[in-house]
């Protein structure tokens, strides 16, 4: 280390001379304290801001005995952790910290200024509010930072091997650490049979109009098309009840459509019924929502809706809460789809969830569009929104995901949060328990991220609704939310490899299952050292 880097990595008896002579100067001490596995951006913006709130910055980090981000961690050792810190020019002092939480050390050095990142902000994490009662013990201030960390280390660290051997060594560690195998999924699978699922919400009939390039047309500057063929899929929360009886489960489907002589109607419920799905479809719209998009070249060129947003009236709400309560005795889950078109609204849910929340093992919920309300989905088992619908909903653009998933979670009183970020993949939130009644609901979540399991999408229509289906049946069936999660993700993936909106039927997503080198990975660790024998006493006798 160069010498001038060592003079500004000390030890705590120089650190705590440096603090005393700097109080007696009436100078302002600031400190922070973190891992800095990898001193990224975020981590930059996070220190000079903290600079700026005193005279002396100190950063303490946590050793490396003590730090707790997963396997290999950390990634760099702790010796040039404080020397990368100490190369900032706006960092006074690094120590060293030899213990899991800075609690002593902030007792002992009794900084004016403790600087924490924006996600601690209306934290319940008992750490963290030991950290602050400390601090304020002593008249000590906490500012939380206002630059946003917009990286993570262990993202970062976990996406740095690119070769599908090493993602697929990542994958294989998720799954013997969330019980992931094979085996156990297809065990899954079988156990969808004997699901009755209630799915409501808003169905929605997906035009393709697909299209040939001819070029610009003559007399504006505008792309010249020639109609070559059309497709017409049920989509909406009917593609979410379609998934449920692909995937083996019993699913009947509640929805706000038009008349019975309607051609759409007859559409939707010749295809539902053909495929099994049960339905009862209320009067309640003069037609039934359309998309439609243009694609040349399979490459979608633009939308045009042909939507409008009718609530339900007070007489086909009570007849839809009716419904629905009655179904709340029998079945083991309910899927709750907002398209923002008028099926689902704040007073039907105000009414129902109570009962469904009593009734009902598993409730579930998603919106999609800017009309539908994530916010009113008060006490469900999970929610499976994208990023950019949950920072929508929160106007919420600037801080970090976990804090924006914390702060959703605070308001919904939801049990668990699946966040999609397309490209990347998901992020899977998990509460530290889920008694309502201990420290640990509010406290900071857990998460994990799982890849994306498809490098190249055909299609991202229905990804979602593929997702919150099959991760739904999961959880109904007995799952973690990691293995709900694999297997949501994994429905997606299938997806998104197909043109346009179709169900994901079982034996595909088994079959798809058995291709994954993770799951044979975690599979091989889970079995005993007889079941391992056998199995390749099965595939010599081949």
């Amino acid at each position: 280390m160069a010498s001038g880097l060592q003079s500004k990595v000390v030890e705590l008896d120089k650190l705590e001379s440096i603090v005393r002579s700097a109080r007696s100067a009436g100078r302002t001490i600031v400190q922070c304290h973190g891992c800095f596995d990898i001193v990224h951006p975020g981590h930059i913006r996070y220190l000079e801001f903290a600079r700026q709130q005193g005279d002396v910055l100190i950063v303490s980090l946590t050793g490396d005995l003590d730090v707790n981000k997963g396997d290999q961690r950390p990634y760099i050792p702790q010796e040039l952790r404080a020397e990368n810190l100490a190369a900032l020019m706006f960092v006074d002092y690094v120590y060293i910290n030899a213990a899991p939480t800075a609690q002593a050390l902030l007792g002992r050095l009794q900084p004016n200024v403790y600087v924490k990142g924006r996600e601690y902000e209306g934290s319940t994490d008992p750490g963290f509010l030991a950290e602050k009662s400390i601090v304020e013990s002593y008249g000590g201030r906490i500012i939380f930072s206002s630059g946003e960390i917009v990286f993570s280390s262990t993202e970062l660290i976990e996406k740095m091997p690119r070769t599908s051997q090493g993602q697929s060594h990542r994958l294989g560690r998720i799954c013997s650490e969330g019980g992931i195998h094979l085996r156990g999924l297809e065990t899954m699978l079988e156990s969808f049979r004997g699901l009755h699922v209630l799915v409501v919400g808003d169905v929605v009939l997906d035009r393709y109009v697909l299209c040939d390039a001819l070029g610009v047309a003559s007399e504006a500057p505008m792309m010249t098309l020639a109609q070559r063929d059309e497709l017409r899929y049920v989509g909406g929360a009917a593609i979410v009840a379609r998934h449920i009886a692909a995937l083996g489960g019993s699913a009947f489907l509640l929805s706000a459509g038009a008349s019975a002589e309607n051609h759409d109607t007859k559409t939707i419920t010749d295809v539902l019924g053909k495929e099994g799905v049960e339905c009862h479809l209320i009067d309640a719209r003069p037609s039934i929502v359309e998309k439609t998009r243009f694609l040349a070249e399979d490459r979608k060129l633009f939308k045009v809706d042909r939507a409008q947003r009718i609530p339900l009236d007070s007489v086909a709400q009570r007849r839809a809460a009716l419904i629905m309560e009655q179904h709340a005795r029998s079945v083991d889950a309910v899927i709750l789809c907002d398209f923002g078109y008028g099926m689902i609204t704040a007073s039907l849910l105000n009414r129902v969830l109570p009962t469904l929340r009593q009734n009902v093992r598993t409730l579930t919920a998603d919106v999609s569009g800017g009309r539908a309300n994530l916010l009113n989905f008060k006490h469900v088992d999970l929610l499976c929104p994208t990023e950019r619908e949950v920072r929508v909903m929160l106007n919420d653009h600037d801080s970090g995901l976990s804090s924006v998933a914390w702060e959703l979670l605070r308001r919904t009183q939801a049990r668990h949060l699946l966040v999609t970020l397309e490209k990347r993949g998901m992020l899977v939130f998990e509460r530290r328990s889920q008694q309502r009644d201990s420290a640990d609901w509010s406290a900071r979540l857990q998460s994990e991220q799982l890849p994306a399991f498809t490098d190249h999408a055909v299609d991202h229509l229905g990804c979602g609704d593929a997702l919150l289906a099959a991760s739904t049946l999961a959880l109904a069936s007995g799952a973690t939310l990691m293995q709900s999660a694999y297997l949501g993700n994994a429905a997606a993936a299938i997806e998104a490899s197909l043109l346009g909106n179709h169900p994901v039927e079982v034996d595909v997503l088994r079959e798809w299952l058995r291709q994954r080198r993770e799951l044979t990975i975690a599979s091989s660790a889970d079995e005993s050292p007889i079941d391992v024998d056998q199995r390749a006493s099965a595939i010599a006798g081949r």
